[in-house]
């Protein structure tokens, strides 16, 4: 595979370490063992060839060869669709990795998003709005228990859908929003006990914790 070069933020405060979504490019390349290098953007200000790579001022993305690609589902897919360590080769199997990589976007990280806002900024209250999406959440959630609780990975082996899946769901479970679902917590234990998360995410507190040195 051409060179490749994952871009991320120079430095972030403190509460977002370890979350900052590099980290799901970062695991990726990790578990398919290919060799990358990391460069920084500055997190103020965000200038004019910031925004040419990623349209609203965010990271990652991701270059590969000429190739530049932002979002970090849609850097996933790329890498899995070369990297059978990250995606099944078998048409069905390829198929339903890509499904649950989409699910994981759209089905639930779309309340798990507004949800982990709401505790993150100490805003969640009784709310006409916080409830909607609170309910929202455990209806997800509750979907996502009957799956889990019958298998170990989303599309038979560990895939680029797990590391989007357990990335979402380990941001719920910060905020103990996976207490009353079992197979979900099991997942993000199981998906986060793997080595290649372990250095993605030392990486990444190692990568910020440098820059405070400098500034």
């Amino acid at each position: 595979m051409p060179d490749l070069t994952l871009f991320t933020f120079d430095w972030v405060p403190e509460p977002p370490r370890g979350f900052v979504r590099d980290l799901r490019v970062r695991w990726a390349l990790e578990e398919a063992a290919l060799p990358y290098r990391v460069a920084s953007v500055p997190f103020n200000p965000r200038d004019t060839t910031h925004f040419a790579h990623q349209p609203f001022g965010q990271v990652p993305w991701l270059t590969d060869g000429d190739l530049s690609i932002f979002e970090s589902g849609a850097i996933l897919l790329h890498l899995g669709q070369r990297n059978p360590e990250l995606m099944p080769t078998d048409p069905r199997g390829r198929n339903e990795a890509m499904e649950w990589l989409f699910a994981a976007l759209n089905s639930v990280e779309m309340p798990a998003l507004p949800w982990t806002m709401f505790k993150f900024t100490g805003s969640f209250d009784g709310s006409p709005a916080v409830k909607f999406v609170d309910d929202f959440l455990k209806l997800r959630l509750k979907h996502m228990e009957t799956v889990l609780a019958e298998r170990e990975w989303l599309a038979g082996s560990f895939s680029v859908a797990d590391i989007l899946m357990a990335d979402v769901l380990r941001v719920v479970d910060r905020f103990e929003g996976l207490t009353d679902s079992p197979a979900c917590r099991a997942y993000v234990a199981r998906a986060t006990g793997r080595p290649a998360f372990a250095k993605a995410r030392a990486d990444q507190m190692a990568h910020f914790a440098a820059a405070d040195k400098t500034r």
